[in-house]
């Protein structure tokens, strides 16, 4: 069981929290539970590390962010406790969560549960700091925004688990943003393939990686709500079919940049030196598209998040004679707004279908990806929403359930 931030953020969440642990032990199973930190704790110690050093390490930051979790795990710990459960709460190291050598954004090598596996099996319930480990070098690191979602999946695998269940503050996995989209309906289950894409592309429910790994160990994931009763979403491979839906969710993210490079004349190069000059930078690249006609200035256009805009300008610009192009252009007050559905690998059309409907409601269209399961386009985002709301009642998403 792992709870998110939200579903610990005071004394009061804490204590449910130990109720739906104690819950699940009264059924007679053996329970692991990875916690957040409460609430915004997490924002709260980087705004007082940014007061103290503007530029600390991350080395350093690290150390103070990993605090944050292990108050918690402390904290529900004491209330299983006081409940009549046996509770012991460990670390991330402590529960052997091994990463690489990377602070602030680490990935996970190993586990090694013995002490977790040991407490379970003396019919104590394991509460474990999630989105921290160490490394070979005995130092603390921490796994980046969403890690304990990567932490509870890891630790579900190494103690072969049944299953993963992520308690949040919503219901389970929505059609899409509910807050955005009032007709928007939860969904009892959803491909990991499916919850993949749509967590790379702004649904903010799950961690990507955490899915990755679920599915890499065929890992059952069931996302669940932690202030009511629900039994939420199951994440798995294989799916029923519910309503014969082709599309299963529209997922939207805004702050997107367009960067367009132009040429004098046809590049001899190779498109991956571009790429590879913006990578070596750590500067995430999405949509690409290359426009090579005759008597027309050749060009390669990208998509990339607002975020990374000033850092891939400054790249292009200081590579400038090496890559041999003319002039960078660029483009913001973009959205990305994407439909998924493992049914469109069966279903030809469906990418003309969604475009007829965006052509119907006036919207333009700047950039298009698609994959076997996904079609995204990069829209103004003053066009977003209602991109959004005329998609899901155009695959009629509402009739969910």
């Amino acid at each position: 069981m792992k709870f998110g931030g939200t579903s610990v953020a005071n004394e009061e969440r804490i204590e449910r929290a130990a109720s739906l642990i104690i819950d699940e032990v009264n059924t007679g199973k053996q329970v692991a539970v990875v916690v957040s930190a409460m609430g915004k704790t997490t924002d709260k110690l980087l705004a007082l590390a940014a007061d103290i050093h503007p530029d600390a390490e991350k080395r350093e930051l690290d150390m103070l962010l990993a605090t944050g979790e292990q108050v918690t795990a402390s904290l529900l710990a004491m209330a299983i406790s006081a409940k009549g459960i046996p509770s012991k709460s460990f670390t991330g190291w402590q529960a052997g969560i091994r990463t690489e050598s990377i602070h602030s954004n680490a990935r996970i090598e190993d586990v090694d549960s013995k002490r977790v596996v040991d407490t379970l099996e003396s019919g104590a319930v394991a509460v474990i700091a999630g989105f921290q480990g160490i490394d070979h070098d005995a130092e603390v690191t921490t796994l980046g925004r969403g890690g304990s979602d990567t932490s509870a999946v890891a630790v579900a695998i190494a103690i072969n688990a049944s299953a993963c269940d992520i308690y949040t503050d919503v219901e389970g996995v929505f059609t899409t943003d509910p807050r955005m989209i009032e007709e928007a309906a939860k969904l009892n289950e959803i491909s990991y393939d499916e919850m993949l894409e749509l967590a790379n592309l702004g649904a903010g429910v799950l961690h990507p990686r955490a899915i990755e790994f679920a599915k890499n160990h065929q890992m059952p994931l069931r996302v669940r709500p932690a202030h009511i009763n629900g039994e939420g979403t199951m994440i798995k491979e294989e799916i029923e079919m519910e309503n014969n839906l082709i599309v299963r969710g529209v997922a939207f993210e805004e702050d997107i940049v367009r960067i367009t490079i132009m040429y004098d004349t046809p590049y001899n190069g190779s498109l991956a030196n571009i790429f590879t000059v913006l990578a070596e930078q750590q500067v995430n690249v999405d949509i690409i598209v290359q426009t090579i006609m005759d008597g027309e200035q050749p060009s390669v256009s990208f998509s990339i998040k607002n975020e990374d805009f000033a850092k891939a300008m400054n790249v292009l610009e200081m590579n400038k004679e090496e890559l041999g192009y003319k002039r960078a252009d660029f483009e913001v007050g973009l959205a990305k707004v994407s439909i998924v559905g493992s049914g469109m690998v069966s279903n030809p059309g469906v990418a003309a279908h969604m475009f007829d409907a965006l052509r119907d409601a006036s919207i333009p269209i700047k950039m298009v990806s698609t994959s076997e399961i996904k079609v995204s386009v990069v829209i103004p985002s003053m066009y977003m929403k209602e991109a959004v709301a005329v998609l899901h009642k155009t695959f009629e998403l509402g009739h969910v359930g």
